[in-house]
This record gives C-alpha cells, sequence and structure tokens, in this order.
C-alpha cells in the first residue's frame, strides 16, 4: 500500500469516528415534556457503547412525572472524553429527562 493511499484510508477512518457524535436520540413518553424542567445523567459505556458500565432509571429522573421527553446525546463533555480515553474504554453519553 503506498503512502498516498495509507494517509487517505487513515483519514477516512479518523473522519467515521468523529462524525459519531452527531447524533441524538429523542424518546416521548405520555405527551411529551409539558414544561422545561431537566434532569442530566452521563451514562458510561465501552466497546463503542456495546456494554453499559451502570445504569439509570428514566423515570426516577422524571420524578414522578407521566408526560416527559428523554434525550440521548453525547454532549461537547462527552466528546473530549471519548477522544482522550481512545473511544474504545470509555464511551460517556448524557441523558436528559425534560418534563
Amino acid at each position: 500500500m503506498t503512502k498516498t493511499k495509507f494517509a487517505t484510508a487513515f483519514l477516512a477512518v479518523v473522519l467515521a469516528l468523529s462524525m459519531s457524535s452527531c447524533y441524538t436520540l429523542n424518546h416521548t413518553v405520555g405527551k411529551g415534556a409539558q414544561g422545561h424542567d431537566e434532569s442530566e445523567h452521563r451514562v458510561w459505556f465501552a466497546l463503542w457503547g456495546l456494554i453499559p458500565l451502570g445504569e439509570y432509571d428514566s423515570q426516577k429522573l422524571a420524578g414522578g412525572a407521566t408526560n416527559y421527553t428523554i434525550q440521548t446525546q453525547m454532549s461537547p463533555v462527552d466528546f473530549p472524553i471519548s477522544l482522550l480515553t481512545g473511544w474504545v474504554t470509555v464511551y460517556p453519553r448524557t441523558v436528559t429527562v425534560t418534563k
């Protein structure tokens, strides 16, 4: 493999890994958020998010509300943590419950 092909392949892999932070998952429970009261929790995973290293309960974060929205994303704080830990070791996500 020539140096140019290797450099192109390496750049493609780096770009693909860096783009994984550009997602947000939203879940609506009941009628969804009725206000702006938010609770946040950081969830930790290993091996690209395959193995959870802890648990959280969205119902507890909602504080007994029956209508709320759960947003899971890689926040601006989570991205540098992932880079520093090498993506494989620790993969944090921030869960925000809005009721």
